[in-house]
Formats: structure tokens, C-alpha cells, sequence
């Protein structure tokens, strides 16, 4: 008989490659821009339009895989996503990556809720499969912090496409084990149809948001008035998609949890914090590269505050929460965090970086309490009959939330840094490189450029510090009906 541990390990694979290429690509950037002569709207839309996908559809995967069999599903998810990877490695234009990146993102959705709803069939016994989830989750954690480290431990011996290479040997020992190893649960006839009309709207939504979002980046190929359009499609749909949900006797996205404050609340901060992380990360790994020099392997090595600030905060955080009220320490952290985020104004052109690897470390420790129990939360504040969905709806905040960050952060960074940088004719920071490189001018370029990276650093910090500082109030002046109940589970942690 097959150990369910043995089959937990099988399913941490595909965990582990969702949640690497939500951000492996960080330090990956400037060598595939320069490669693909990618523009700046395009390098945001090449980071962001994978996770955009997987939190759009991993709200239907879950349902799809009820009625077509989760280990079905979740094979055809590793086979999709080994395909996918494959076609991103090869690549050989920016149009090429982003399509490989949609068709990771629409694998990427299915497995996720596959994997989560394969454990619960592994794990019959209620203790055995709350170690399983925990384990499930915090592989899910690691691995997104890590994303950027990994790709830079890769980026120093190969190129850039063999970031995307690391999810081929993952697929495929899922696909060749899975039969042996995976239950397959009947099929239920009586699970929910999926009603795709609703993801196609938001979906529409999200791109139109995030195409307007881009919009103001100088240089973007969008027109103003494909941006007001932009806007106009974004309020028509989401009054569409609102109204949808309300007829629906089974809503794709069950609106009437956010009728209990505590989930608005633990939601809105995940994906608010997602939108930091990802942002800050997303423009402190370009900034570790292209203006301080560092090599990617180097690079990486710096930006590993972030993930240990993380890994910190989050595990600490129910150490506190025996003597400190949880309802107390999640805006404590924000604080913290938005204190964090100030400190990268500190850092100046030309002087030494470790300021801003302090800052991150911060930010992202201070970001701990809400992640251990931001999601409990959210499911614990929704009816028991609709603990699923909340999870799903907590899940799908954070990948948006994230993507967000890159379009919204990253495309401030950017717009800051093309606006600084425009007298040297470049665009992005490889090509104000490449300007550099045998010009009378190189020394004027290269400080242009120091002063245009650290200019756009300034302006993520601020817009960081302003958004966690919005968290914290959020949290605030609150106390959660089941305020107790979280404060026993971080005491048992």
C-alpha cells in the first residue's frame, strides 16, 4: 500500500512549480529584455500575465476538477505546463514569451486546487491532513519567496530560458508517477457547471485594468484614448460580472462573503501586501542588477532578506500571538512593515545598497503576522458551508494581488525611471547600457542611469509605505468575532 506521505512529496511538486514562476523571472529581466529587445510594457506584461491567469481560473479549476476527476486534471495540468515551460525556454520573441506565459498560467490554475483537493483524499484522518495542508502551504510559501533566488543560482551558469526548464523534470515525475501513486476519486455528477462567462468577464476586466495601468508608462504603445477605453471597460465589467454573480444560483465568485467585514478586510490586506511585495521585489532585483552590477548569482544572494523577513515574520508571528491579540499584531506588523518601506528613501545614488536590503527584510517581516492569519480569517469569518470558496477567494487575492503589484508598482517604477532616464535615448535599463557602451558620453549615461533607478526605488518605497499604512488602519479599531479562536490556533503553533 502507498504511503500517504509519498504521495504528499508527489504533490509538493507541482506546489513548488506554481509558486517559483510567480516570480522566478525577477532577476532574469534584463537578460531577456536585451535578448528579446522586449520594451519596458512589455517586460511588466512578460512578469504579471502569469499569475493574473492562475488567480482568474483557479477559481473554476477547482470545480472542473470535481466533475472531470482531480488527478485527470491535475495531469493534464503538469503535461500543459511542461509544454508551456518548454515553449518559454525557446522563445525567441517578447509576443513568443508572453503567450508561453498565459498557457503556463491557464496549467498553473489547474493545478493548485487539484493538489489541495488530492490531499483531503490521501488524508481521511482530520489531524493527518491538517499536517498535510500545513505542509502543502508552506511549501506553496517557500517556494514564491525563493522563485528569485533560484532564478538567479540558474541565471549564473545558463541562460535566461533555463528558468523556465526547472518545471520540466517536476511535470514530468508527476505524469510518470501520478497513476501509481494519486488516488482518483469518482467523478461527482452533482458538481457545480463552471460558468465561464463570468471568468471571461474578469478576466476582460483585469486586462483592461492592467492595460490602462500600463498606459502610463512613457513610451507605452497605447494610445490615450485605448486607455480611456480601458477605464470605461473596466467599470462596464465589473457591473456586468457583479450583477451576473447576483443571478447566479451558484456564483463563480460567491460576492455575499464579503458581506462579513472580517473577510473584506483579511482579503483586501492580502492582496494589498501581495501588491507591495510583488512590486518592491520586482524593481529591487532590476535595481540590484542593472544599476549596483551585481551579477544575477549575487543578486540573488542580496535579495534573500526578503524571503527570510517573510519566513520570519511568519513564523513568529503565533509565537506572539500567545501573549499578544492577533486583532494587535497584524497592524503592529503593518506598521513595521510600512517603516520598512520608508527606509528605501534612505538610500542614495551611488552609496552602499545595504540600506535597502535592510528595508526589505523589514517590509517583509512585518508582513508575517498577516499571512499567518490572514487566510484563517478569511475562511473563519465565512459560514462553514462556504469555507472552500473563502479559501479559494483568499488564494485568488494573493495571485491577483501580486500581479497587480507588478502592473501598478512596477509600472510607476518604470515611468519614473524612463521619464529620469529619457536624455540618454534609452528606454529600459538595458538600453541605457547599451547606450553607454562605447560612448564619449558612458560615465554621464551610466550616473543618468544610477540617479533614474534610485529615483524610481524612492517611489516604490513611498507607494509601499502609503499602501501598508492603509492596511494597518484597515486592521485596526477591530475585533474579530472569532478573534479568540485564531489567538488558540497560534498559541497550539
Amino acid at each position: 500500500m502507498t504511503s500517504p506521505w509519498l504521495s504528499l512529496c508527489l504533490l509538493l511538486l507541482p506546489t513548488a512549480v506554481v509558486a517559483v514562476d510567480l516570480n522566478v523571472l525577477f532577476l532574469a529581466v534584463p537578460s531577456l529584455t536585451a535578448d528579446l529587445d522586449a520594451s519596458a510594457t512589455q517586460q511588466l506584461w512578460i512578469t504579471d500575465v502569469y499569475g493574473l491567469v492562475v488567480g482568474v481560473l483557479a477559481i473554476a479549476a477547482g470545480a472542473v476538477g470535481d466533475r472531470v476527476g482531480r488527478r485527470r486534471l491535475l495531469l493534464l495540468g503538469c503535461a500543459g505546463f511542461l509544454v508551456a515551460s518548454l515553449l518559454a525556454a525557446s522563445a525567441t520573441t517578447p509576443e513568443t514569451l508572453l503567450l508561453a506565459r498565459v498557457l503556463q498560467g491557464v496549467a498553473g490554475a489547474t493545478l493548485m486546487p487539484s493538489t489541495l483537493a488530492l490531499i483531503g483524499d490521501v488524508f481521511p484522518d482530520d489531524a493527518a491532513r491538517t499536517r498535510a495542508i500545513g505542509t502543502w502551504a508552506t511549501c506553496q510559501f517557500a517556494c514564491a519567496s525563493l522563485g528569485p533566488v533560484v532564478g538567479g543560482v540558474l541565471l549564473h551558469w545558463f541562460w535566461w530560458g533555463s528558468v523556465f526548464l526547472l518545471a520540466v523534470p517536476a511535470c514530468a515525475a508527476v505524469l510518470l508517477l501520478g497513476p501509481r501513486l494519486l488516488p482518483e476519486p469518482r467523478p461527482s455528477e452533482r458538481a457545480p457547471r463552471v460558468d465561464m462567462a463570468s471568468a471571461g468577464l474578469l478576466m476582460g476586466v483585469l486586462l483592461a485594468l492592467f492595460t490602462a495601468l500600463k498606459a502610463g508608462v512613457p513610451g507605452s504603445p497605447t494610445p490615450a484614448r485605448g486607455a480611456v477605453a480601458a477605464v470605461v471597460v473596466v467599470v462596464v465589467g465589473t457591473v456586468a460580472f457583479v450583477r451576473r454573480q447576483q443571478r447566479l444560483t451558484v456564483p463563480f465568485l460567491d460576492l455575499a462573503l464579503l458581506r462579513e467585514r472580517v473577510v473584506v478586510v483579511s482579503v483586501a490586506s492580502l492582496a494589498l501586501v501581495a501588491v507591495v511585495l510583488a512590486g518592491t521585489g520586482f524593481w529591487v532585483t532590476q535595481y540590484l542588477q542593472s544599476v549596483v552590477g551585481l551579477s544575477p548569482l549575487a543578486a540573488a544572494v542580496a535579495f534573500m532578506p526578503m524571503g527570510l523577513g517573510i519566513g520570519a515574520g511568519s513564523y513568529l508571528a503565533p509565537v506572539l500571538a500567545r501573549r499578544v491579540d492577533p486583532d494587535v499584531l497584524i497592524p503592529a506588523g503593518l506598521v513595521v512593515a510600512a517603516v520598512g518601506a520608508l527606509l528605501q528613501l534612505t538610500v542614495s545614488a551611488g552609496s552602499a545598497y545595504w540600506p535597502m536590503l535592510v528595508a526589505i527584510a523589514l517590509t517583509a517581516f512585518g508582513c508575517g503576522p498577516l499571512f499567518a492569519f490572514g487566510t484563517s480569517r478569511v475562511v473563519s469569518g465565512a459560514p462553514p458551508s462556504a469555507a472552500g470558496r473563502a479559501a479559494a477567494l483568499a488564494e485568488t487575492s494573493n495571485h491577483v494581488g501580486s500581479s497587480l503589484g507588478f502592473a501598478a508598482v512596477g509600472s510607476l517604477a518604470t515611468a519614473v525611471f524612463v521619464l529620469a532616464l529619457r536624455p540618454t535615448g534609452g528606454e529600459t535599463m538595458a538600453e541605457a547600457r547599451a547606450a553607454a557602451e562605447g560612448s564619449p558620453d558612458r560615465e554621464s549615461i551610466l550616473e543618468a542611469l544610477t540617479l533614474a533607478g534610485t529615483d524610481a526605488l524612492h517611489a516604490v518605497g513611498l507607494c509601499g509605505a502609503v499602501l501598508l499604512l492603509c492596511c494597518a488602519v484597515l486592521n485596526t479599531g477591530r475585533r474579530s468575532r472569532r478573534g479568540g479562536r485564531l489567538g488558540a490556533v497560534g498559541s497550539r503553533a
